[in-house]
């Protein structure tokens, strides 16, 4: 068997030892001492970067690393090796003859150590060891990603030579300056910089603090900080001009051109056909660009200290927009304020929120929905909060990309119940934005947002109700900030040009890796949709069969109609939520018996009905008491002693006022005294539950002596179901009996809709908790929580009791043939009740509360009628956007295809652009280039063809 991580660590302890001794014999020459190359000479040089670590001679030392001029090396003084450097052997980079002496040089420079220590005998300085860095006026600072050097470098100094700035450049050296550059970057440390920046969130100090610590830790050298992060701005402009082929093209670039964006969304006249030539049976929902728009608030910029003197490279060519328009568009911009018609957002909270310490307060910006790929040209700075005038502006420019022969967009926006209302009026008022002509936008939210909205708009913005929408939640966008959340405390106090251009640079990234990996997503993708299609059309098959044909055609047109009419009157969506209205409440009902008296209908009295809802309160209180009493077990604790008595006071304290206020409403004749009894409440069988739950007289006796007289929670108040009808008739006070029944009414209906939902709160933690709980502390915690939800359970079931109870007190005989008894196995959870989408809920398989008229008025199948047509709806629509996450996976599949095909195309064109003859490294690397595409492509094929044996490219 394979052995454990821990098992290695066993067998190492018994090794340290050998491998410690094998370690520090390195750090003598051998014991012949002679060269491990040439064998002749003495050992006097140990390279630290060739292979083995081989100790040489100074003469093989200088002929192994002419062409390896940035490895280490120590020089053997006799005691020890010291770090010393190639120089200081007279070792020199000859430059524009493949590394040979320019023939016109003459004489050789000569150079001196600058940082040679001066022994003074006064100190022992013997343990003073000689500095590898150089400082002299002939010597050239190089960092390399293993170090900083200092070398001799010999430029070419024929007639024809370039300039010394591009000799270097043409061995892979970048230069500091132009004239006489005393300093240079490799482009390997350079595109180590970047990759580390990418990957690690890497800052340029962090990364230039790492290579002087490589160089030497104990000796600081000179700084090169400032001008590593120049340098970086100037090769990642080459790399993206090179990139994108501007260096085949004189033309120069123009807004978003610098930037990459989706192969799988589709591109009309890129990846995907224009409409003249699609297929008629594709669906108008199929060609269109599903955009998601966020905010970030972690990407900030300080106020630049010369922003008169900043240098932009990059403005606007890759997915920030352009400084200036956007600038112009601010200015003449209005925010408009609207009221609010759903939950208070942070989005909208934040609208004028404002930082005088800060240039922009964040971003904001658009990617597509269903990959997450960055729209170029469309990330904007905010300048207070996430105001409309900045998502408007980013919105028209990811709506014009790439969009020509597309006629419908999917937005997914946090507050877009709100932000959508006017969008189109903000964009005719300006000059500065546009939507594309016969661009049909339709309003999404995110899935995960949704929910923190008013519940009206789950249904008429959530995607699962969208047509075209197929499988998507909305919220990708969250995802696509993290890495550049790492990166914005780097950026946030550089220049904004500067900034622009990290940020640019990382979101290129993050498109180039989607774009690469897209293969693979789509097929696994495409694994996951066949097993959804699967499921969800088995489901709503068979809730469709045991449906009535003739109320399913009336669904199916309730259904179209709202599809039809969404975009001009989101509420038509409502039909997917239930329509019927509640039940009354015991809050409604109190408050229609107010208004009774205020009307001075009846026998109404003036607070009766408030006295009566104060009583009712606190029955259910005497209820909760004595459940938790009964919880406490054998041998409750001191401070559970405590507890119980602080609550029995207030308990004791709202009876009094109570009884006090009783005089007021039935007279000072009634009297309770003469035949006083402790109130009964019958406990639901929880033993299962409740182990160590013990009965009311064995808890008195392990009850603190001094608690036992005093017991609120047994009392029986003066209501009038507690007095009984006859002796109600005899005080006079009759009127007050049909008022108590319509409150209880009330509480009744409360009871019920609060165990229908914990019933489904239960079921779903079944199915979302308990179920997948591997780990025993899983099981645990998920055993807590539905153990949690039982409690609750059983305290409403026992207050719903009670109603029934009083309504028997009070002689409601017909409310009492409608709120049937509850049994407790008609508490267990069912699954169809939490899942909407469920099949196989029918009237046989759910108690009879499940079934009560909302309306309160007889018992008939009202919500269950209502129950079932939103769950075949909701069924429906989860059937339908799994087929179309099905159709719609198929054509992306063709359209990454094509977008491979098309950039190798597009690339092999280069080479014999406008018929001119091209440099052979433009030829070459445009072959390569569409290479690489065409790799990219034939792999796809084949993992799509793995996936889909059926699939075939859709032209």
């Amino acid at each position: 068997g394979s052995q454990s991580p821990n098992d290695y660590l066993r067998e190492w302890i018994s090794r340290k030892d050998d491998y410690l001794r094998l370690l520090l014999e390195w750090e003598v020459p051998p014991t012949n001492k002679s060269c491990s190359l040439c064998g002749v000479n003495l050992v006097v040089y140990w390279c630290h970067d060739c292979l083995g670590d081989p100790m040489i001679c100074a003469k093989c030392c200088r002929h192994e690393h002419r062409r390896l001029p940035f490895h280490k090396i120590s020089k053997w003084n006799g005691s020890f090796f010291e770090e010393t450097s190639l120089t200081k052997i007279d070792m020199e980079i000859h430059l524009g003859h493949g590394g040979l002496p320019c023939p016109v040089l003459e004489n050789a420079h000569e150079w001196e150590d600058m940082d040679e220590p001066v022994y003074e005998p006064s100190y022992d300085c013997s343990a003073i060891p000689e500095l590898p860095f150089l400082h002299s006026k002939e010597c050239t600072t190089m960092v390399d990603k293993s170090s900083v050097h200092s070398l001799m470098i010999r430029y070419c100094k024929c007639p024809n030579a370039c300039t010394p700035d591009k000799q270097l450049f043409a061995i892979g050296m970048f230069p500091a300056s132009f004239s006489q550059p005393k300093s240079a970057f490799t482009f390997s440390v350079l595109d180590g910089f970047l990759l580390d920046n990418l990957e690690c969130g890497t800052s340029a100090m962090n990364y230039y603090s790492k290579l002087r610590r490589m160089t030497s830790s104990i000796f600081p050298h000179s700084d090169r900080y400032r001008e590593l992060m120049r340098v970086g701005q100037q090769w990642c402009q080459l790399k993206l001009l090179k990139w994108n082929s501007f260096t085949h093209d004189k033309r120069q670039p123009e807004s978003g051109e610098l930037a990459l964006f989706c192969p799988a969304c589709p591109q009309p006249g890129i990846n995907a056909p224009q409409p003249a030539k699609r297929n008629s049976d594709d669906p108008e929902w199929l060609y269109a660009r599903s955009l998601v728009m966020d905010g970030n608030f972690k990407a900030e910029h300080w106020h630049p200290t010369h922003p008169e003197d900043e240098v932009w490279l990059t403005d606007g060519l890759c997915f920030m927009v352009t400084r200036d328009k956007y600038k112009a568009h601010l200015a003449g911009a209005n925010e408009h304020v609207q009221m609010l018609e759903c939950n208070n957002h942070q989005a909208v909270n934040q609208t004028n929120a404002s930082r005088h310490k800060l240039e922009a307060t964040g971003i904001g910006g658009c990617a597509c929905a269903r990959h997450g790929c960055f729209v170029p040209h469309s990330i904007v700075d905010f300048q207070k909060g996430e105001q409309q005038m900045n998502m408007d502006y980013t919105l028209c420019h990811a709506l014009s990309h790439h969009t020509n022969g597309l006629t419908r967009a999917l937005t997914f926006y946090d507050i877009n119940c709100q932000y959508n209302k006017h969008f189109r009026r903000r964009v005719n008022e300006s000059s500065y934005m546009s939507i594309p002509a016969g661009m049909e936008i339709v309003p999404g939210i995110g899935l995960w947002h949704v929910h923190g909205h008013q519940d009206k708009c789950y249904v008429r913005y959530a995607s699962t109700f969208i047509t075209g929408a197929a499988r998507i939640d909305g919220e990708i966008m969250e995802t696509l900030w993290v890495p550049l959340n790492i990166i914005s405390p780097s950026v946030r106090g550089m220049s904004t040009p500067h900034r622009q251009e990290c940020l640019d640079y990382q979101m290129n990234d993050s498109n180039f890796m989607k774009t690469i990996r897209m293969s693979g997503f789509l097929c696994r993708k495409y694994q996951d949709t066949v097993k959804g299609v699967s499921e969800s059309t088995a489901a709503f098959q068979k809730l469709d069969d045991a449906t009535d044909p003739a109320i399913v055609e009336k669904w199916e047109e309730q259904d179209q109609q709202a599809q039809i009419r969404r975009l001009a009157d989101p509420s038509a969506m409502d039909v997917f939520d239930v329509q019927l209205q509640n039940a009354p409440t015991r809050k409604q009902q109190e408050l229609a018996l107010l208004a009774r008296v205020g009307r001075g209908v009846g026998n109404a009295q003036w607070g009766a009905a408030t006295w009566i809802t104060s009583g009712i309160t606190i029955e259910e209180l005497q209820i909760s008491v004595l459940m938790d009493i009964r919880r406490l077990g054998k041998h409750p604790t001191e401070t559970q002693h405590l507890e119980i008595g602080r609550r029995r006071t207030k308990l004791q304290n709202r009876i009094d006022e109570f009884t006090i206020a009783a005089v007021n409403h039935l007279g000072e004749d009634f009297d309770l005294d003469d035949d006083i009894k402790d109130m009964e409440v019958e406990f639901i069988d929880d033993s299962e539950q409740e182990v160590d739950a013990v009965t009311d007289s064995e808890h008195d006796s392990h009850e603190d002596p001094r608690c036992n007289v005093f017991r609120p929670e047994n009392v029986i108040i003066p209501l009038p179901s507690n007095i009984g009808i006859d002796r109600c008739m005899e005080l006079g006070i009759g009127h007050l009996v049909g008022q108590e029944i319509a409150l209880w009414e009330g509480q009744a209906n409360d009871t019920l809709q609060a165990i229908r939902v914990l019933l489904a709160d239960k079921a779903v933690l079944f199915c979302t908790t308990v179920r997948p709980a591997k780990s025993q502390a899983k099981v645990t915690r998920a055993w807590t929580q539905v153990h949690s939800v039982e409690r609750v359970i059983r305290l409403q079931t026992m207050i719903y009791s009670k109603c029934r109870a009083q309504l028997s007190n009070l002689q409601a005989h017909t409310l009492l043939e409608k709120y049937l008894w509850m049994e407790k196995s008609h508490l267990k959870a069912s699954t169809a009740v939490a899942d909407p989408n469920a099949w196989g809920q029918r009237n046989s398989t759910l108690p009879w509360f499940w079934s009560l008229d909302v309306q309160g008025d007889s018992v008939s199948n009202d919500w269950m009628n209502e129950f079932y047509r939103v769950h075949w709806l909701r069924a429906k629509a989860l059937r339908d956007r799994w087929s179309e996450e099905h159709l719609l996976i198929e054509h992306e599949m063709g359209w990454t295809l094509q977008f491979f095909l098309h950039k190798a195309s597009m690339w092999l064109s280069c080479i014999t652009r406008n018929g001119d003859s091209l440099p052979e490294g433009h030829k070459c690397y445009a072959i390569r280039q569409a290479h690489m595409y065409h790799k990219l492509a034939k792999h796809a094929c084949v993992s799509f063809l793995k996936a889909n044996p059926m699939f075939k490219v859709i032209v």
